[in-house]
């Protein structure tokens, strides 16, 4: 879908290469400029997963040589990502006046977890942090345990990376209609509180509350996970009566006055205590095999590798590509099959890239 489309990468962690990995799986030619002679970041792979579909070329931007040739490829580029912290990319001499000197329709996207301008903009943080600042954390967890997220869901991707990949595609259109770039402010703080709208919905109807736990959604028996006999666990959230109905049919407890009061809060901890007894009497598969195929909300909570040998992994979501364990690409399109592409080393396609420099920079006349 972005064929065409060249995407300049300053290499970084987390949700800026996320974000550029994004653009990659959906056709972008994505160029990620490596640090020359950088070290692998502690506990990251020598080819990342998140460097798939990329090129990579190896520079030292503080050597005015190699500062030249990023700027020769940003001059080319529709689109730039970085994700440092306020002003470094200034003082390296690649801010976005300058760039957008060089090339006015440059979408220049920026990845911070609080934002450029901020009171805390030039502070430290990591995704735990932004989104325990923006709201995001609060209801994460049931009213009797400590709020925590699976690391790195909800502020570096969901509310880092994607809204970062919004803002490029937004941005991208908006060049080509007037001929105009722009930069892309994109903060986890803000991403991640955008994303709770949905739930803030619920609050102009009384159903969120800033007590954990007394919400239509943290609090109640059907909307929770369950421990099991084996040590597994499975998920409820059967919202709807019919679907609510359900779930208390095959259980065998449709007839107990208790719980056909479905939203009555008072109810909520001792129905939630009785389905804990109820659910740790059998194992994870025994409860996965009885709601199995159907609408009563329930499903057993998977890691990844089981996830990739459940029979809903006939989408192929989870593969097993170039030697790991990844989710393929989304969304899907109907004109279009995905294949992973391998991952470059770092600095693979340097050479390939300054041969296309040089090429882009020869005249008729010179390359005649």
């Amino acid at each position: 879908m972005l064929n065409g489309i060249r995407i300049i990468e300053i290499e970084g962690l987390g949700p800026g290469p996320f974000a550029a990995m994004h653009l990659a799986d959906l056709g972008a030619d994505v160029v990620t400029i490596h640090r020359k002679g950088g070290a692998v970041t502690p506990g990251m792979p020598e080819r990342s997963l998140l460097d798939r579909g990329k090129r990579s070329i190896e520079l030292d931007l503080k050597d005015p040589q190699d500062l030249k040739t990023a700027l020769a490829l940003i001059a080319k580029a529709d689109a730039l990502i970085e994700g440092f912290r306020p002003g470094v990319m200034e003082k390296l001499g690649l801010g976005p006046k300058t760039c957008h000197d060089l090339n006015p329709q440059l979408v220049y996207g920026r990845m911070t977890g609080w934002g450029q301008d901020s009171p805390l903009s030039s502070v430290a943080g990591h995704d735990l942090n932004y989104i325990a600042l923006s709201g995001a954390l609060w209801y994460a967890s049931p009213p009797d345990q400590i709020p925590q997220t699976p690391a790195t869901l909800v502020g570096d991707v969901g509310g880092g990376a994607l809204y970062l990949v919004t803002g490029i595609l937004a941005g991208l259109i908006n060049a080509r209609a007037t001929g105009q770039g722009t930069v892309v402010d994109a903060a986890i703080y803000d991403g991640s509180a955008h994303m709770m709208n949905l739930l803030m919905t619920m609050r102009q109807t009384g159903n969120l509350s800033e007590t954990r736990g007394q919400s239509m959604l943290d609090g109640p028996h059907w909307s929770r996970c369950y421990t099991c006999a084996d040590g597994g666990y499975i998920s409820v959230q059967c919202l709807e009566p019919k679907f609510y109905a359900t779930f208390l049919g095959l259980l065998g407890l449709s007839d107990d006055p208790q719980f056909l009061n479905q939203f009555d809060r008072q109810h909520w901890p001792e129905l939630t205590r009785r389905l804990a007894r109820i659910f740790a009497e059998k194992p994870r598969d025994h409860w996965a095999d009885l709601f199995s195929g159907t609408d009563a909300c329930v499903a057993p909570v998977l890691s990844p590798g089981q996830a990739k040998d459940h029979p809903m992994n006939r989408r192929q979501t989870w593969q097993k590509m170039n030697g790991s364990l990844q989710a393929a690409a989304a969304p899907r399109f109907s004109n279009q099959d995905w294949q992973a592409k391998p991952s470059p080393t770092r600095g693979e396609h340097t050479q390939q890239i300054l041969t296309e420099l040089d090429h882009s920079r020869e005249s008729p006349a010179s390359s005649g």
